[in-house]
């Protein structure tokens, strides 16, 4: 198989913005490791489906090797996966505390090394996590240490890792979305969600795809951490 074409690595690709990623940059021309817990094989060879926990180093260990087996190349990795759980602090439970920092930060780890060790043979790449927007504007209504702990960790490795390997041709940007129009949210929530951001409406999953399709090609770009918020992040 010819390894001209570029390749992307999506982590939580099986549904919602990581399913919608597989399809945009394929649409793109690249072809995509998809990598989440539960996957089917796809019908296209463009897709290599990766089933594993990223919070298992072995996953991320199968999903790189994998890739350059058949495709030859890393050129990006999108860190989507991710849990998030709001609760008050002292209702979280150590299994909600495993749980969450083993995906958004042990995967993001085992998954950004080994493919940056890809990346740095082929001179350059693109890696982007997601985060939040919660970061930057916590909220009393929706409590969310966890989430803060560990996608806070994600906009602060983001730029270190930029500036680690500027030098090397690797790019390393974040985007950090509001409420996101999703199955996971039933239609009755959706004014009440609607009216936590400036712009008096939630973002639909097109709009985290754009973001992402942007940095990826805006070669002057890295460090950078992208609110696709509706303007919470800038104030209420």
């Amino acid at each position: 198989m010819s390894t001209e074409q570029k390749v992307a690595v999506i982590t939580g690709a099986s549904q919602g913005i990581g399913a919608a990623l597989v399809r945009a940059y394929r649409d793109r021309g690249y072809r995509v490791v998809a990598v989440a817990r539960s996957i089917k094989p796809a019908d296209d060879d463009g897709i290599l489906t990766v089933a594993g926990d990223v919070a298992d180093r072995g996953t991320a260990e199968r999903a790189i090797s994998a890739g350059v087996a058949r495709f030859g190349r890393i050129d990006t990795l999108v860190n989507n996966a991710g849990i998030f759980l709001a609760k008050p602090f002292t209702r979280y439970t150590e299994a909600d505390y495993a749980a969450i920092l083993g995906v958004n930060l042990a995967g993001f780890f085992h998954m950004t090394q080994l493919a940056v060790a890809e990346m740095e043979k082929r001179g350059g790449g693109h890696i982007v996590q997601i985060t939040t927007s919660l970061v930057d504007h916590a909220n009393s209504n929706v409590p969310s240490v966890l989430a803060s702990l560990t996608k806070g960790g994600l906009n602060a490795a983001t730029r270190s890792l930029a500036i680690e390997y500027a030098k090397r041709g690797i790019r390393v940007n974040a985007v950090a979305p509001g409420v996101i129009k999703t199955p996971m949210h039933p239609e009755e929530t959706y004014a009440q969600l609607d009216a936590l951001h400036p712009l008096g409406h939630m973002g639909a999953t097109s709009d985290i795809v754009e973001a992402i399709l942007y940095l990826e090609t805006a070669g002057f770009v890295t460090g950078e951490i992208l609110h696709v918020d509706g303007g919470q992040s800038a104030g209420h």
